[in-house]
């Protein structure tokens, strides 16, 4: 028997599929719509030394600007550089605050010309940093050396950081205390074979050859670190035999200059008071005798 013909019904399942299809058509095409020109930042980088942090990224912007956020992991997020077209920002004032702490930041996009941007916002997350552990150290310099005998004695001046407290900037070995070291590599003038000798101060006392000039340089080292752990090599300094000769030299002659000085002093003085004594003299004696 063949079936009636009649209208198909459709079933209410397929109804609410439909739907919900056609929804989420619609919501795709809106976030397309709203993000359309819209560049989404990467290459988040964290550039760091002795605490002076600047996070950059990429690409350049054409018709769009970039706001910077950041936060710790017990903190609110901070605007920075609120609508920069630049491709860097500061944070060293948020991240000096507390170095010990582990940072975050993102980056948002958005048209550079939008009065009311009604899409969803576009951004980028940051690696985390944590400044204590990360950021560069700073090259050192060598404050002051000398070489008396088979003694060599050198003094190492800490780099200044970004880290402020009470209105002074800190100094390396003020942040990291006994964490700080360094290490003193070594040699002789006449020759390239280095040593090293290390130190958690800042002072170096070595046992050297008499007579023979030194070369030098000092690096700052943390060996607790797993990254970053050495800063750059100080500029090289070196000692002179022949300068100490000269230095005491001068010395030498100065004081006899200074023992001469006197002598003439003294014995223009003893002139002096001679023919004054000797003028006295005579005027006694060419005095004419009172009569009585």
């Amino acid at each position: 028997m063949a079936t009636p013909a009649g209208p198909r019904v459709t079933r209410p399942e397929a109804v609410v599929s439909r739907t919900l299809l056609l929804g989420w058509v619609l919501v795709q095409v809106a976030a397309v719509t709203g993000t359309a020109g819209v560049v989404v930042p990467y290459n988040l980088t964290w550039k760091s030394i002795n605490f002076k942090t600047i996070l950059e990224w990429e690409p350049k912007p054409i018709n769009h600007v970039y706001t910077v956020q950041i936060s710790h992991r017990l903190g609110n997020w901070k605007t920075k550089c609120y609508h920069t077209t630049d491709t860097e920002c500061d944070v060293t004032d948020e991240i000096a605050k507390e170095v010990k702490q582990t940072y975050a930041a993102r980056v948002f996009s958005k048209p550079a010309n939008a009065t009311s941007y009604a899409g969803e916002p576009v951004y980028t997350n940051s690696p985390e940093f944590t400044p204590y552990f990360e950021t560069k150290l700073g090259q050192p310099t060598i404050q002051s050396f000398e070489q008396v005998g088979t003694k060599l004695n050198v003094t190492v001046q800490d780099t200044r950081t970004s880290v402020k407290r009470n209105g002074t900037f800190l100094s390396l070995r003020d942040v990291f205390g006994k964490d700080l070291n360094y290490t003193l590599y070594y040699w002789k003038a006449s020759s390239t074979g280095k040593k090293a000798v290390k130190t958690s101060t800042n002072e170096f006392l070595i046992d050297v050859e008499k007579g023979e000039n030194y070369c030098f340089n000092v690096q700052a080292v943390i060996p607790s670190r797993r990254t970053n752990q050495k800063s750059l090599e100080s500029s090289i300094e070196c000692t002179s035999h022949e300068k100490g000769i000269m230095k005491e030299m001068f010395f030498i002659i100065g004081a006899v200059l200074f023992v001469i000085i006197i002598f003439i002093i003294a014995l223009s003085l003893f002139l002096y008071k001679c023919r004054k004594a000797r003028a006295r003299q005579s005027r006694k004696e060419n005095s004419p005798l009172s009569i009585a």
